[in-house]
């Protein structure tokens, strides 16, 4: 029974995260093909034998096309200032969430959820609504006197960063809320009561008490904005070389499958990078 129980999750990982990876990697070893799915597989059956016809071509490029590098780095870029604006607008909002009187937290946290039910898009949409050049906010801009003329908002690195941070600040919050709720507040008393201020116990024991909390939201922004493609393409500017967009071009539009499976396995080796960090920093606590 002990066996079975612990088969259930190591399946789970199997089928989740090692076949996934598994895929990409025998799609990127293949050759791009007129068949459907539009690749050669790299490994076939001729005479019932196994023959090799694979490539590693698609994983040179990665190496010896720079734009492909410069795409990476621009999505590592964009994904670090997302999860630490993220981050900071989140600690003030969790800290608030976890100082209000229990029976007004439920509440504080169903609006903290209510954007993600409402949808990307829409929310995307309202973004739209509001930098475009007759939007909200350049009305008022031009109402105030602040501006001659409308200013250019929409498909800005500010829009770009404002859609990501708006799409995935609950995430932010959720995990340094519950830690803020839970952590132990007689460490806290314990420090004033020698005479510590309210600041120095906030940086002094408060903060050092969630730091693995921020350091579990910022990864849970990171990630998923680092592969982000919707947001770029409807908020962002028009020639910016997200890999989100690259491997979507590559996907859809170039029909390079191979190509398209090298780029998202480079995305996740980088992603791995602060993930390894992250149970390093738990580890370590």
């Amino acid at each position: 029974m002990r066996r079975l129980l612990l088969a259930l999750p190591l399946g789970w990982l199997l089928l989740l995260v090692l076949a996934p990876v598994l895929i990409l990697l025998w799609i990127a070893l293949a050759t791009v093909g007129d068949s459907v799915p539009p690749f050669d597989p790299p490994l076939a059956w001729q005479g019932g034998a196994p023959v090799w016809q694979g490539s590693g071509e698609s994983l040179l490029i990665l190496i010896e096309d720079d734009f492909y590098l410069r795409a990476l780095l621009r999505s590592v870029t964009v994904a670090l200032v997302s999860a630490s604006l993220a981050l900071l607008l989140a600690y003030p909002m969790a800290l608030g969430i976890a100082e209000t009187r229990p029976r007004w937290r439920p509440a504080l946290l169903l609006l903290v959820m209510l954007p993600i039910w409402t949808g990307l898009l829409p929310r995307l949409g309202a973004w739209i609504g509001l930098l475009r050049d007759g939007g909200w906010v350049n009305h008022w801009l031009l109402e105030l006197g602040l501006a001659q003329q409308p200013a250019r908002l929409l498909y800005t690195d500010m829009a770009l960063y404002a859609g990501m941070v708006h799409s995935y600040l609950p995430f932010a919050v959720l995990p340094l809320a519950v830690a803020l709720m839970r952590r132990d507040r007689l460490v806290e008393a314990a420090a004033a009561d020698l005479g510590a201020a309210p600041g120095r116990v906030f940086l002094t024991v408060t903060l050092p008490l969630s730091v693995p909390a921020a350091a579990a939201s910022f990864l849970l922004v990171f990630i998923p904005a680092a592969g982000e493609f919707v947001v770029p393409e409807l908020l962002g500017p028009p020639d910016d070389p997200l890999l989100g967009r690259v491997i979507w071009s590559e996907f859809f539009q170039n029909r390079d499958w191979p190509l398209a499976a090298a780029l998202s396995l480079a995305l996740l080796a980088v992603l791995l990078v602060p993930i390894r960090l992250f149970q390093r920093l738990g580890a370590a606590r």
